[in-house]
């Protein structure tokens, strides 16, 4: 069974996933720019705390395990390697 934080996230990805096809209905219908671009905002918004969730679940969980099993080295570069994605 998937654990409850897997779930949690699967979820907030459907309704993100909602949000996208409300963003096509709002283009299709010519809704005005500034609410497309909200709309836009709070979708990129949502993705990014996906993102952090996911990041900090690895953090957490994954690269302790690396670094426990004595490969500090991957672990350092999937590190570095979140820290330049998050910075673009």
């Amino acid at each position: 069974m998937k654990n409850k934080e897997h779930i949690k996230l699967v979820r907030r990805l459907k309704i993100i996933e909602g949000q996208v096809r409300g963003l096509q209905e709002m283009l299709e219908k010519d809704a005005y720019c500034i609410d497309v671009i909200t709309q836009t905002s709070a979708v990129k918004q949502a993705l990014s705390g996906v993102e952090d969730e996911l990041m900090e679940n690895h953090l957490g969980t994954c690269l302790i395990a690396q670094i426990k099993n004595g490969k500090e080295k991957k672990a350092t570069d999937e590190i570095l390697k979140v820290y330049r994605l998050k910075r673009k």
